[in-house]
């Protein structure tokens, strides 16, 4: 039991420093090795699994609705990259270059790509020439690079793994259906596979995606209450088309620009699961994204029968669509129950020489470790049914967290002071200036995350200036 206990007392508590436990279960639950280059880092075959699975369900999603993957090169002429203003500028300070090719000093440098839009735009100008082209929708699966001067586990790396959906639409009134369109797909991936519940919304003009008229937002609160922007969608006008030369003819035979979106998660939302739900055991994952849902852990194993009593009962959950493993490795029982529970599994499933005699297990749940018999009888349809519930529970679990510290306020003194301390989210109306937006960072150190869709009316004035409001915002400190 000894070497059980260290197991956990390697990971920091939370309450302790939350940062320090973050990076205690990124490690110790096996999702993530640090390379020799600064900022990038190995993703573990175990973390790596996540991230399939979120491919896995997302890739299905974008192709239900009708788009298309495909691969672009890595590498952007600057002379390219220089064609919108605005997006170079805001990509600028985390670009990195390539100068030499083989031995030989090239005549353009090549960025590595930070995003995508250019290339693609590049790509649309050679292919869009009638309406009858439109719409294109295309996804690509990727990596890209910006050089971060800060780095942590999945939240900031220099190279990450992300979709990032470009389409070209025919009518401003299509491109923003699409925005809106793949802006709720995120929203339902988070609340109903990550158990992350969201506040949607549109960002302010200082926080939108460089080149965008309008990005809209997915926001998340952790568990140390500072929210983690999930998932954006953007809404680029004409903009790129103008600067890029699109034109294709339409169905009054005149040459028009189409209309653009653009829209991205990536693999910093497994950071997300982690600080959401993971506790001082370390990982606790949703079933419906976890690469193993059932662990079975054989208790006596050495005497006859067990092992093949438990191999059967493994057999009939995957034979029911259930990914499950068994252990029946030569560790300890606590052991095994220490490693599991650091990895999250979300059920564990014992079974021994008295189980096997009254037909049960014992089905233990990681999300809140309640244990309990249960017959082997229809053995499927109650995993299943666990697993639904561990689900729910963690999804009503963050729900809670995000309702308890959420709060209107009604002056930039009250935001100051519910920041200081109780963390979270304020909402507070605002006139839509930047000087206000400003005001709110510098005096109480947070960023606006968005102007919700669901809107609240909480005054009828700006509490950083007294002008008439405009909107709500939330407020709050992200990662």
């Amino acid at each position: 039991m000894a070497q059980d206990k260290k197991q956990v007392e390697q990971i920091t508590d939370m309450e302790v420093d939350f940062a320090k436990w973050f990076t205690d279960v990124c490690k110790k639950a096996e999702l993530i090795d640090y390379s020799s280059i600064k900022g990038m880092f190995i993703l573990r075959p175990y973390g790596y699994a996540i991230w399939e699975n979120f491919q896995k369900i997302l890739d299905e999603k974008f192709k239900e609705t009708g788009h298309e993957n495909v691969y672009l090169p890595m590498l952007i002429p600057e002379s390219l990259l220089q064609k919108e203003k605005d997006h170079v500028e805001g990509f600028a300070p985390e670009c990195a270059w390539v100068t030499y090719g083989g031995s030989e000093k090239l005549e353009e440098r090549y960025c590595i790509r930070p995003t995508s839009e250019t290339l693609f735009c590049e790509h649309y100008a050679n292919i869009i020439h009638s309406h009858r082209d439109l719409p294109k929708l295309y996804n690509q699966w990727c990596s890209v690079l910006r050089w971060e001067k800060t780095s942590r586990p999945f939240l900031r790396h220099r190279e990450f793994l992300w979709q990032e959906g470009h389409t070209m639409h025919a009518t401003a009134e299509e491109a923003i259906a699409e925005t809106e369109r793949m802006f709720n797909i995120y929203a339902d991936f988070c609340e109903n596979y990550l158990a992350m519940p969201v506040v949607k919304g549109r960002k302010t003009d200082k926080e939108k995606f460089s080149g965008a008229e309008a990005t809209y937002t997915v926001e998340c609160m952790m568990h140390d209450k500072k929210a983690l922007q999930a998932g954006t969608s953007h809404y680029f006008g004409d903009g790129f088309a103008t600067a890029f030369d699109i034109t294709f003819t339409g169905k009054d035979n005149k040459p028009h620009h189409p209309f653009q979106t653009s829209w991205g998660v990536s693999t910093r939302l497994i950071g997300g699961v982690i600080m959401t739900h993971g506790d001082n055991n370390g990982l606790v994952l949703p079933p419906r994204i976890a690469p193993t849902q059932v662990i079975i852990i054989p208790v006596a194993q050495h005497k006859e029968g067990v092992l093949e009593a438990n191999e059967a009962v493994m057999n009939r959950l995957k034979a029911a669509g259930i990914r499950v493993k068994m252990d029946a490795s030569e560790q300890s029982a606590g052991w095994k129950f220490a490693e599991y529970e650091m990895k999250g599994v979300p059920l564990r499933l014992e079974m021994g020489p008295k189980d096997m005699e009254k037909n049960q297990c014992v089905l233990a749940r990681r999300d809140n470790g309640e244990k309990s018999f249960v017959s082997l009888d229809n053995i499927e349809e109650t995993v299943k049914t666990m697993l639904d519930a561990v689900q729910q529970g963690l999804f009503d679990k963050a729900k809670k967290n995000l309702e308890d510290n959420t709060y209107a306020c009604s002056s930039l003194e009250e935001v100051k002071e519910k920041m200081a301390s109780q963390g979270g989210f304020a909402k507070t109306m605002w006139c839509g200036d930047l000087e206000c937006e400003l005001k709110m960072k510098e005096e109480a150190g947070v960023s606006s995350r968005c102007i919700p869709l669901e809107q609240e009316h909480l005054g009828d004035v700006c509490p950083i200036c007294g002008k008439p409001a405009k909107h709500m915002v939330y407020w709050g400190v992200a990662y």
